[in-house]
């Protein structure tokens, strides 16, 4: 755990969807913190890792509820916060990185429109100063030119490029938490490095907090100082990221055997044998 107070704390959160066949709880009952650190949620796809992340913000749209015992973000209660409070928190105190900017940014605005729309909501600048502050957030995630990058439309740029406009948009108010939901698994190798490069180096300069949504255990274990475990909706282990080769828990360890590992031979790789304790979290 971090030694630094947490910036969010959340507990027994549970996020439930209503289908035809009766209510489906995608998230049940977990409790974690983030301190001024890098948290990392991982997990199979349909684990409740992406909803966990959009709850915090109050996102969690209708079919779905969330609902949780707290939700608590330095001195703010966000359980008890109004529709209109919690835009003030969106962006301005916690912003949500989503994982493919080719839908979620909009097509038919400049990337000069959409950053300057974020300073606008969040603070009161002239256009000059909003010019200014556009373009030293776009050098800051290590756009080379951005004055022709605010000109450009987002079908313009690379998928390396859009994320890094993502992460830009989402800084420009200058956020205390960051929720990055898989914003390297639509981007080759190289560039998902420049990426995690400069969200460790925001993290370190600017003291945030980082919450790190992934599936990617090797990332996640090389990147992330925590690792928050989580198999149908609940949080089945939290580890020192350094120790995720030695997890205890049986869906953990399974996960780490199925991944591939080169000189490995040609032998299928491992698939899970899943049993009805996975859901048991370790004590």
């Amino acid at each position: 755990m971090s030694a630094s107070p947490p910036l969010l704390s959340v507990e027994d959160l549970r996020i439930t969807f209503d289908t035809r066949r009766g209510p489906v709880e995608a998230v049940r009952g977990i409790s974690f913190k983030v301190g001024r650190e890098r948290v990392g949620i991982v997990g199979e796809s349909g684990s409740g890792k992406s909803m966990t992340g959009r709850a915090v913000l109050g996102l969690v749209r209708p079919p779905g509820r969330s609902q949780a015992r707290s939700i608590r973000f330095g001195d703010a209660e966000l359980t008890r916060l109004s529709e209109r409070e919690m835009r003030k928190f969106r962006g301005a105190r916690i912003a949500m990185v989503m994982q493919d900017p080719k839908y979620s940014l909009n097509p038919v605005m400049t990337v000069g429109r959409q950053i300057a729309e974020a300073l606008r909501v969040h603070g009161r600048l002239s256009s000059t100063e909003i010019r200014a502050c556009s373009v030293r957030m776009l050098e800051e995630v290590a756009i080379r030119d951005p004055e022709r990058v605010l000109a450009s439309h987002p079908h313009e740029l690379s998928g390396g490029m859009g994320q890094r406009v993502m992460i830009a948009m989402m800084l420009v108010p200058e956020p205390e938490l960051l929720i990055a939901d898989e914003p390297t698994s639509a981007l080759d190798v190289t560039v998902q490095l420049d990426v995690l490069r400069i969200l460790d180096g925001l993290v370190r300069n600017r003291g945030m907090g980082l919450l790190f949504i992934s599936h990617d255990l090797r990332l996640v274990s090389t990147f992330c100082d925590r690792v928050l475990v989580m198999y149908r909706g609940r949080i089945v282990e939290e580890i020192a990221a350094q120790d995720l080769p030695q997890a205890r828990h049986p869906y953990t360890r399974g996960l780490l055997a199925c991944l591939p590992r080169i000189g490995g031979g040609g032998a299928p790789l491992a698939t899970l044998s899943r049993e009805p304790s996975w859901e048991t979290p370790l004590p």
